[in-house]
């Protein structure tokens, strides 16, 4: 029985890999749509800034997509990295891509705060995650 969960998970995970790197696919092609046309509209080869902030969102949304598709092949394909470490890797570059896309006239102070806060869990996990890992590799 647990052999054939086994089984099926590998399909599961096999299958949601073909559908990211379809939906990678297809999020590249409405990047590149995306910056010839805001190219070739008037003013011609000038971009916006509110032009680049939606290249840059688009941009970094690839980025993470790719990421957790290189996450579900570390992780559930070969075994070979904690879970965890995959998790924070990739609400890292969430939180970039957040930070990169934010106008901050928009959001009031306290939203910044948590925000900032964030950034600084984040990193001090990312850290203190590093550090076991070496620790662990001297001790061996």
């Amino acid at each position: 029985m647990l052999r054939r969960l086994k089984q099926y998970e590998r399909l599961v995970i096999r299958i949601l890999m073909v559908m990211m790197a379809v939906v990678l696919g297809l999020a590249t092609i409405d990047l590149g749509w995306l910056i010839i046309k805001d190219i070739i509209e008037p003013p011609f080869l000038i971009l916006s800034v509110e032009q680049l902030l939606d290249i840059f969102g688009l941009f970094m949304l690839v980025i993470i997509g790719i990421e957790l598709l290189e996450t579900i092949m570390k992780t559930y394909i070969t075994q070979g990295q904690p879970h965890y470490e995959v998790v924070l890797t990739v609400a890292i570059i969430a939180i970039a891509r957040k930070v990169i896309i934010l106008d901050p006239k928009d959001l009031n102070t306290l939203s910044l705060v948590g925000i900032a806060c964030i950034v600084l869990a984040l990193t001090a996990g990312y850290y203190l995650m590093k550090k076991s890992h070496s620790q662990d590799r001297n001790l061996t």
